[in-house]
């Protein structure tokens, strides 16, 4: 069964693993969207990488992870809500062409000037939980490389992280020593000890593995000696909450004669959704009804395709 995230816990609870395989819900996110090959497989690791980190973070709400760029990418932004759903886009620098071979560095920090962007973004807003922004500089030749350092240095938690995607799917798989598995004396040394080993046999898995194989059979393989405690497994799928209704009170709010201005030049409007790329096409008749069909108010963000 594909788009399921499947978390572990080493026999002394001092390592974490999970493991992701995105199929059906990766596939969908694309049908609208068309990157080239090296922006496709950046932007399907920062989605696995953002469904392993979610479910740790306790809270109601959105992990936004962002990579912002100076080369042939200006952006790519990731969303896992708490409740497994994911979105994600990229945005390509107009007048610069992606290079068949770019990397991380080469398409999103050419001059120095990249940087990767955590945002957590609580869905009711409230004095308990308030929206956290944090901003460090791209460092690293991989997805992984760049969260491994992010969660090192601004979250003090060892982490490893396997990532891999194509057109077809998009996985991975984190280790993390869990929170005060740290100090002195025996437990210290058990606690080390596990995670040493759990990294060592993550290791060995290489990057065509991690995309064919299902999420039990590569646990298996990579674990089998030792002795896992097994969760159950999440769903995890796609969602855009772009709507036709949304887009056109979008429209609505432009007004009657700006609408008839833009029809003016051509015979219909066509508007896609920012982020996911959907497509919505309002003829004549269809512009017609917006001003004529009584409405409802409008929602507040009726005005952004989201």
């Amino acid at each position: 069964m594909s788009d399921l995230l499947k978390k572990y816990l080493f026999e002394d609870q001092s390592v974490r693993a999970q493991a992701v395989k995105l199929d059906e819900a990766w596939r969908t996110g694309l049908i609208h969207q068309s990157y080239p090959p090296c922006v496709q497989k950046l932007l399907g690791e920062l989605t696995a990488a953002a469904v392993l980190l979610a479910t740790n973070i306790k809270f109601d709400g959105s992990l936004v992870l962002q990579l912002q760029g100076d080369g042939p990418i200006s952006l790519i932004v990731v969303e896992c809500t708490s409740d497994l759903t994911i979105r994600a886009t990229a945005s390509l620098r107009e007048g610069l062409a992606v290079p068949r071979d770019g990397t991380l560095q080469s398409l999103l920090n050419s001059q120095g000037q990249g940087r990767f962007i955590v945002v957590l973004d609580p869905q009711r807003k409230n004095a308990d939980m308030q929206p956290y922004q944090g901003v460090v500089p791209l460092e690293g030749d991989s997805v992984a490389e760049v969260l491994e350092h992010y969660m090192r240095n601004s979250e003090q938690l060892d982490t490893r992280l396997w990532l891999n995607a194509d057109s077809d799917h998009a996985a991975g798989l984190l280790l993390q020593r869990m929170p005060g598995q740290g100090g002195t004396g025996s437990a210290a040394t058990v606690s080390h000890d596990t995670w040493e080993r759990a990294v060592a046999l993550a290791s060995t898995i290489d990057a065509h593995e991690l995309l064919q194989l299902d999420t039990d059979t590569l646990i298996h393989r990579l674990f089998w000696e030792e002795s896992l405690l097994a969760f159950d497994p999440l769903k995890v799928r796609w969602h855009c909450p772009c709507t036709r209704d949304r887009v056109a009170n979008m429209l609505r709010m432009l007004g009657r004669d700006e609408i008839e201005d833009i029809l003016s030049q051509r015979d219909r409007i066509d508007v896609s959704c920012n982020f996911c790329g959907k497509p919505y096409r309002f003829d004549a008749i269809d512009c017609a009804q917006l001003f004529t069909k009584p409405q409802d108010a409008p929602p507040p963000d009726a005005g952004t395709i989201h």
